[in-house]
């Protein structure tokens, strides 16, 4: 075996793999069942997009898809931390509603 079919071969099991947790992140993405699994599996998935863009630039050997791993992966990382942070304020919402109450008030 050559080198150049060793690369090809390990290009093409490396995509059918993050192919594959990509689905398995979907699945945990539309089943949930809390936000958090949510937002996790959505984050997995950005990342195996990312990935998959930077093994396939190097399957086709056009460095342009590097170019779009970064924006995504910037994107990616924005939509996140937007993310956390409404499940941050939903929490602080649902936990002061359950402290009112507790002290009596409604």
């Amino acid at each position: 075996m050559t080198a150049a079919a060793f690369l090809e071969l390990s290009i093409q099991i490396t995509l059918g793999m993050i192919l594959l947790g990509l689905a398995v992140a979907f699945i945990r993405l539309a089943i949930g069942p809390t936000l958090a699994d949510r937002v996790v599996a959505l984050d997995m998935m950005t990342i195996s997009i990312i990935a998959f863009c930077g093994v396939y630039a190097m399957a086709v050997d056009d460095p342009s898809f590097l170019d779009v791993a970064i924006v995504l992966a910037l994107v990616g990382f924005l939509a996140t931390v937007a993310l956390a942070r409404y499940a941050e304020r939903r929490f602080e919402r649902e936990s002061g509603s359950d402290k009112t109450k507790e002290e009596g008030h409604d």
